[in-house]
C-alpha cells in the first residue's frame, strides 16, 4: 500500500467521507508524480544525447580536430540528388555527425534527415545495417511530401530493392513524385508507360511532366525528347495539344 495512502486510513478511518476524498486526491497526487516522472525523464534522454554530441565536438576540438558543422536542408538535397552523401557523411566527415543525423531524424522529424537516416541504415554507413527501420525513414520522408524520397520509393518497389516488386506501388510513388518535378520519376514514370505497364490513360500526364521539365543537361534534353516523341505516337494530336500546356494552366 502507497505510504500516503496507509497514513490516510490511520488519520481518518475506512469509514470516514472525508478521509475516503483525501484518499482519492491523493491518488490523483500520485498519478500526476508519475506522469511528470515521466516526461522528465523522456526529457533527459534527449538532453543526455545533445549533451553526448556537444562533448564528443569538444573532444574532437581538443584534440586539433575540426568539428563538422551540421548540412542544412538545400546541402542535403544536392547531396542526395547527385548520389554523393555517403561520400561526404563517411568518407570526407568521417560519421562524425551520426549522432546529429539520427537525432534530426527521429527527434526534429525533418524529411531531408530522415531520408538521410533511411539511406545509412538500408546500407549500413556509419551504424549497422537495418533494413526495416531504413525504410520506415524513408517512407516517413516520402509521406512529409519529399519529392526525392517519393521518388526513392517508387524506384525501389519498381526494382524490387528492399521491398517486393510492386508495379502499381512503383507508379504511385513516381506520379506523385513527378507531379512534385522530380526528374528521375517524370522519366521512369514515362519508361514504365512505354513498357507496357501502367494504364495508357496516362500517357497525357507523363507527357505533360516531360514537357515542362527542366534541366540544364543537353544529353537531359536528348532523352526527354526522345520520350516525348514514343508518348506522342500513342496518342491522338489534340491530347498532344492538351498535354503541353504549363504546369500552372
Amino acid at each position: 500500500m502507497n505510504p500516503l495512502l496507509k497514513s490516510v486510513r490511520a488519520i481518518y478511518g475506512r469509514g470516514n467521507k472525508s478521509g475516503l476524498m483525501l484518499k482519492r486526491v491523493l491518488k490523483g497526487c500520485v498519478l500526476l508524480t508519475a506522469v511528470v516522472t515521466s516526461v522528465a525523464t523522456a526529457q533527459q534522454q534527449v538532453l543526455s544525447s545533445e549533451q553526448t554530441a556537444q562533448a564528443a565536438r569538444q573532444v574532437l576540438t581538443e584534440r586539433g580536430i575540426e568539428a563538422v558543422q551540421l548540412y542544412s536542408d538545400d546541402e542535403l538535397v544536392k547531396l542526395i540528388r547527385s548520389n554523393t552523401h555517403f561520400s561526404q557523411v563517411r568518407d570526407a566527415d568521417d560519421c562524425q555527425l551520426y549522432q546529429d543525423i539520427r537525432a534530426q531524424a527521429e527527434i526534429e522529424r525533418r524529411p531531408v534527415y530522415q531520408l538521410l537516416y533511411g539511406d545509412m541504415l538500408a546500407y549500413a554507413v556509419c551504424y549497422d545495417r537495418d533494413v526495416e527501420l531504413g525504410l520506415t525513414y524513408m517512407k516517413h520522408a516520402a509521406a512529409q511530401g519529399m519529392p526525392e524520397a517519393i521518388e526513392q520509393m517508387g524506384r525501389y518497389y519498381h526494382q524490387g530493392r528492399f521491398v517486393q516488386q510492386d508495379n502499381n506501388r512503383a507508379l504511385r510513388y513516381l506520379r506523385e513524385a513527378s507531379a512534385l518535378g522530380n526528374l528521375r520519376a517524370q522519366k521512369r514514370f514515362a519508361d514504365m508507360l512505354l513498357a507496357g505497364v501502367g494504364s495508357p490513360l496516362d500517357y497525357e500526364a507523363a507527357y505533360h511532366y516531360l514537357h515542362n521539365a527542366v534541366t540544364a543537361q543537353s544529353n537531359e534534353h536528348q532523352e526527354i525528347a526522345k520520350r516525348l516523341q514514343k508518348l506522342a505516337e500513342r496518342m491522338p494530336p489534340r491530347i498532344v495539344e492538351r498535354a503541353k500546356s504549363p504546369l500552372d494552366a
